[in-house]
């Protein structure tokens, strides 16, 4: 069984611990904002469950855009790497570093 998008995600963050990625996303028909940063991904805009097996990008979760940017990350003044990567443009970016 492969890995979901999720956990892949959060495998590209321990990979490249220099980005945090800002996940836009559709979760059950609401929009959500999720943060992925050294291996771990936390909801910007509901509460994130202390347990770390369970997603916080569900399987169902339509993605949007990926947003890279350079850590630390500062909401009032992010340093965007990339904005608005499709998920085929991301899977390369995934590929390049073995995820």
């Amino acid at each position: 069984m492969s890995a979901t998008w999720g956990r892949r995600l959060e495998a590209y963050t321990l990979a490249c611990p220099q980005e945090v990625l800002l996940v836009t996303a559709t979760i059950e028909g609401d929009r959500d904002e999720i943060a992925v940063f050294k291996g771990f991904s936390s909801s910007l805009v509901r509460s994130t469950a202390f347990d770390p097996d369970v997603p916080v990008l569900p399987e169902s979760a339509e993605i949007l855009s990926i947003d890279r940017v350079a850590s630390p990350y500062v909401p009032a003044n992010p340093h965007y790497i990339e904005r608005g990567l499709s998920l085929s443009q991301m899977e390369a970016r995934l590929q390049a570093v073995g995820v």
